[in-house]
């Protein structure tokens, strides 16, 4: 025992039979020690003070100073704070409505004939011998007392060709209209004539439909009448998954965009088609990007009809609890100025864009902001961003220092027993 504690002593420098000189020696490695401790914190806080630290994005100190207006008293963008009223307003904006642009038309009425309809006339008389009818044969037969007019183009006069009723003005009248136009030209000449008039190629009262659609058409209309819908399932229907489509219906000059999943939520947004319109069906996938001190930080994708701010944060895997400030959950975005004017607040710099560039601003940290975050929707390229704790700015500094400070504090021991 006797050897081993000599030993012992002897690797620590000091003599064994000095229990005195044993604590001193402690004493003076530790205070050593703290010594070196303690000169390494300034350099922490330069870390911290300075912007060699890396981080994933501004801290929120930092976002809430470039909101701040400059000394020209423009700012880059604005930092609105995300109240109960804030809300309100943003779930006042008005989204497109087909309905509300359209109004509730009811289906045309009749259909009439028009230029570029295919047109076929066939033409019965009374008794045989007449212009359209065969005369009676030998063996008793009647003969034929119909004739079948090939069949025709609607031209750009908007008339048809009749054997001796000449040019008949045809577009923009119905069918019925045209068989007593017929009639009435041809009873002077045809034995009790009697017309039908069929429209065998429909052009003119057709819709066209196009894009992410099975077959891409012209689709007649039905004398019932046809809703948007109807003219989509008349084209194979859509090609993607409805929660990724949108409808652009245009009509005279106007052209409406809404999800496909807004048509199929509200019955009232299946509107009645008309003749001319055209309908484009497009995949447009709804995406944000979750940024910061999120569970994950990539690109996320969401149903076309939107999501708010406490589903994003969800899907992006929450708040990192050891990395995120509360205090500082933030999405980004443009603007419409229309829109950003109804906040009732000043615009930033007019100059910069077309859109307002705005950084909403929710804090965590009152459990209001949790009900706030419920109401509040996330768009489509919007930017869902969770600022780091400002404690975390010294625990990387800490990081990047404790390697030096291990091997200072090694270097003071390894001193201290040479110096023994």
């Amino acid at each position: 025992m006797r050897c081993a504690s000599s030993r012992s002593a002897r690797l620590l420098g000091v003599n064994s039979r000095s229990p005195t000189t044993v604590r001193s020696h402690f004493r003076s490695r530790t205070l050593a020690t703290r010594r070196h401790l303690l000169s390494a914190l300034p350099a922490a806080a330069f870390l911290v003070s300075c912007d060699s630290l890396p981080a994933s994005g501004p801290t929120t100190s930092e976002i809430a100073s470039a909101g701040r207006p400059g000394r020209s008293g423009g700012t880059r963008f604005a930092l609105v704070d995300v109240t109960a009223d804030t809300v309100a307003i943003m779930q006042r904006w008005s989204a497109a409505s087909l309905q509300g642009s359209f109004g509730r038309q009811r289906p045309a009425a009749r259909q009439v004939i028009g230029v570029g309809d295919y047109v076929q006339v066939v033409i019965w008389e009374a008794a045989s011998g007449g212009l359209f009818s065969a005369p009676a044969n030998d063996r008793g037969s009647s003969g034929s007392r119909s004739a079948t007019i090939p069949e025709q183009v609607v031209g750009p006069d908007g008339a048809l060709t009749v054997p001796y009723a000449g040019r008949v003005r045809v577009a923009g009248r119905s069918p019925a209209e045209v068989e007593q136009t017929i009639v009435q030209a041809l009873r002077e000449k045809a034995i009790e004539p009697q017309v039908l008039v069929t429209v065998t190629r429909n052009v003119a009262n057709t819709v066209t439909v196009i894009g992410e659609v099975t077959n891409g058409a012209r689709v007649p209309l039905t004398t019932r009448g046809d809703r948007l819908l109807d003219v989509i399932a008349a084209a194979g229907g859509t090609r993607a998954a409805a929660h990724e489509v949108f409808v652009t219906l245009v009509r005279d000059g106007a052209s409406v965009r809404i999800p496909m999943q807004a048509i199929l939520n509200d019955p009232a947004e299946n509107v009645y088609v008309q003749a001319g319109d055209v309908v484009s069906v497009a995949r447009d996938p709804q995406t944000f990007t979750a940024a910061g001190a999120t569970g994950v930080n990539t690109v996320i994708p969401f149903d076309a009809v939107g999501i708010t701010l406490e589903q994003a944060l969800a899907r992006a895997g929450g708040v990192n609890d050891t990395r995120a400030d509360p205090t500082g959950v933030f999405v980004i975005r443009f603007e419409r100025p229309a829109d950003y004017d109804q906040l009732g607040l000043q615009r930033p710099d007019p100059s910069a864009l077309p859109e307002v560039p705005v950084i909403y601003r929710l804090t965590l940290r009152d459990p209001v902001g949790f009900f706030l975050a419920r109401r509040f929707p996330v768009r489509n390229k919007d930017i869902v961003y969770v600022s780091n704790a400002p404690s975390m700015e010294i625990q990387k500094a800490m990081t990047i220092l404790l390697p030096f400070l291990g091997a200072g504090a090694t270097a003071v021991t390894v001193g201290a027993v040479t110096t023994r």
